[in-house]
């Protein structure tokens, strides 16, 4: 008996390795340029749109959702995208979200907004120091 199972249960998919940035000569990585960015956002969009024609908002919770109904524009998004892009624009999704679903609730409750261009005179502001 093992601590490790030898065989992979058939419930694990296989998923696809996102993309890693390619090393540079200096040991750094070498960032992508503006077409490869671009193609990257293009990806990020095409399966932001799957996941919204889907209702699926967190696409890291619902993984395996995301995966079986929007397959080909995740491996396009992962494909073009480097790892990293691809878990912070996915987590940056789901932030977005609860903030505008914040917005939209306090603006249901006639909040009043408030005037952050004084410095407010907080505690950490110039305003609440003493003069010396």
């Amino acid at each position: 008996m093992s601590w490790f199972p030898t065989t992979t249960s058939t419930a694990t998919a296989k998923q696809p390795t996102p993309s890693t940035p390619e090393p540079s000569q200096d040991g750094g990585y070498i960032a992508p340029d503006r077409t490869g960015r671009q193609r990257c956002w293009e990806g990020r969009d095409s399966f932001f749109q799957c996941l919204a024609n889907n209702g699926i908002i967190d696409s890291v919770k619902e993984d395996a959702k995301a995966r079986k109904l929007c397959a080909p524009e995740l491996g396009e998004f992962e494909r073009v995208c480097a790892s990293i892009w691809v878990t912070y624009f996915k987590k940056r999704r789901v932030m977005e979200f609860q903030r505008d679903m914040t917005i939209k609730k306090l603006n249901a409750e006639n909040a009043a907004p408030i005037d952050m261009a004084g410095g407010g005179g907080g505690a950490g502001s110039a305003a609440g120091r003493p003069s010396r």
